[in-house]
């Protein structure tokens, strides 16, 4: 998706690290109209999918999972990384590493809200190590649902996440894939 690519090479910045810092448009501050597009693009790439729900994990999937959900005419259901006093009822739960926190999560997801009869799309901002999106395919196999694919906005390309989850036989589709970082410098996949 050039027009995200575009907005990668000119607002976003690097970190030592290898980390991608785009705060400033996707994940901090939102640029709804960017993310718009980014919601049109996820619908066209699974518009032959029957797709019921979107689930994400809290935070930074939340807004972009809402506004693809709006093509798609589906509920947003997202995990989250604590237990809080309003949860109640049966759990799924699974952990999940976060590569920017360098923590290990709980995440939970109530069984009210994903079942068998669900047909689901995977949306997050960021696919490094694929920790994130392995924690949410274990809930929807807990659940029975079926899984439709994944849609991610920003891939590093360089780093194992993708390649784990399209070894698993998963529809993933990454709206830019960074190949590389190196002093400073993004390189993208065509």
């Amino acid at each position: 998706m050039q027009l995200l690519k575009d907005r990668i090479l000119t607002d976003g910045v690097v970190k030592e690290g290898n980390i991608l810092k785009v705060d400033s448009f996707l994940n901090h501050q939102m640029d709804i109209d960017l993310i718009n597009e980014v919601g049109k693009e996820f619908k066209k790439r699974f518009d032959h999918c029957p797709i019921t729900k979107i689930l994400t994990i809290e935070a930074s999937g939340i807004g972009i999972a809402c506004i693809a959900a709006q093509y798609f005419h589906v509920p947003v259901v997202f995990a989250k990384k604590a237990q809080s006093v309003n949860l109640d009822g049966a759990m799924y739960t699974t952990k999940v590493e976060s590569f920017t926190h360098k923590k290990v999560y709980d995440v939970i997801l109530s069984k009210k809200f994903l079942g068998p009869e669900d047909h689901v799309l995977l949306i997050d901002d960021f696919l490094a190590n694929g920790c994130a999106l392995l924690g949410l395919i274990d809930i929807v196999k807990k659940s029975g649902a079926t899984l439709e694919g994944a849609g991610i906005v920003i891939e590093k390309g360089f780093q194992s996440g993708g390649q784990t989850i399209r070894d698993m036989g998963i529809h993933l589709e990454s709206l830019a894939i960074i190949d590389s970082i190196a002093d400073g410098k993004l390189a993208f996949r065509e």
